[in-house]
């Protein structure tokens, strides 16, 4: 299984990134789907997550500037980040976890947003 991170870049504030990630090695239309985030010398946190029949969650300081999204047949996620700010500067990380038996969870390996003032 792998999760492939992808469409980080630097960019100004007040632009806009996508980013995608892509699965493969399994299906994971019933599984949770997140987008955590680790600024240098910070606790990694959950950015945004999408359930399987699609319910969306964001953290405070990313409401109403990103929508997380994700497609089952293309085993893909995207997170399409609007507005952004210097303090979204991160490595973002996709994260797929399976809450019911077999449990399992997989890591991405990040991709690195970084955002001038």
């Amino acid at each position: 299984v792998q999760l492939q991170a992808s469409g980080g870049g630097l960019v100004q504030a007040g632009a806009s990134l996508r980013l995608s990630c892509a699965a493969s090695g399994r299906a994971f239309s019933g599984d949770v789907w997140s987008w955590y985030r680790q600024a240098p010398g910070k606790q990694r946190e959950l950015v945004a997550l999408v359930s399987s029949g699609g319910t969306t969650d964001y953290a405070a300081s990313v409401k109403g500037r990103f929508t997380i999204s994700r497609d089952n047949a293309k085993n893909t996620m995207w997170l399409q980040m609007n507005s952004l700010k210097p303090e979204d500067t991160a490595v973002y990380y996709c994260y797929i976890r399976r809450n019911y038996l077999p449990r399992y969870d997989y890591w991405g390996r990040g991709t690195l947003v970084t955002v001038s003032s």
